[in-house]
């Protein structure tokens, strides 16, 4: 009779599922941006407005998540003639699908510091498949994290039609992230 009063006391305890811990993101600190090769030159870019929901514990990877929402308008580089190309209808087609979003749905410890983010990456209504590898450290109640995925840019029909070669702009792009947070 001891042993099940213990085991119904116990009962909510083990049903409870381990929780990631929330982090929020500290903007001011953080980059969310892309590079890519336009005319063998270095073409890099930002995204001022950006939203980040992350849930990250690593030592309850299980239970991790992050949900990333990124405004395409809000892209911005050193050309303005570049952006306003970039924001229409043979680039991020703004007007038709103003935000993009990043899922990861798993992440894996590869050793140290080093994870893998794997999720989708949602542009222009194209959900594709992504793997984000990066770097995480954390002290105390702050993180900092860094990544960069590679994606092909017509996977998502950025620059169809005459932008379809990989001239003046290559295929693939780098996404790179910077992130600041402070565990919530």
């Amino acid at each position: 009779m001891k042993n099940l009063l213990a085991a119904l006391l116990m009962a909510p305890l083990l049903a409870t599922p381990a929780c990631a811990a929330g982090w929020t993101v500290d903007y001011t600190k953080s980059r969310l941006g892309f590079t890519v090769q336009w005319s063998n030159e270095p073409f890099s870019a930002v995204f001022k407005s950006w939203k980040a929901d992350i849930d990250f514990d690593p030592a309850a990877l299980a239970h991790a998540r992050a949900s990333v929402s990124i405004d395409m308008a809000s892209e911005a580089s050193d050309e303005d003639e570049f952006d306003n190309g970039l924001r229409g209808v043979f680039g991020f087609e703004v007007g038709q699908f103003p935000t993009a979003r990043f899922l990861a749905t798993s992440f894996t410890h590869k050793s140290g510091d080093d994870y893998v983010a794997t999720g989708t990456l949602t542009i222009r209504g194209v959900t594709k498949p992504i793997t984000l590898p990066f770097t995480l450290t954390i002290s105390g109640k702050t993180a900092h994290m860094t990544g960069a995925a590679h994606v092909m840019r017509l996977d998502y029909n950025i620059g169809e039609g005459e932008w379809a070669g990989d001239k003046p702009v290559s295929h693939e792009v780098t996404v790179t992230v910077d992130l600041s947070a402070t565990r919530s």
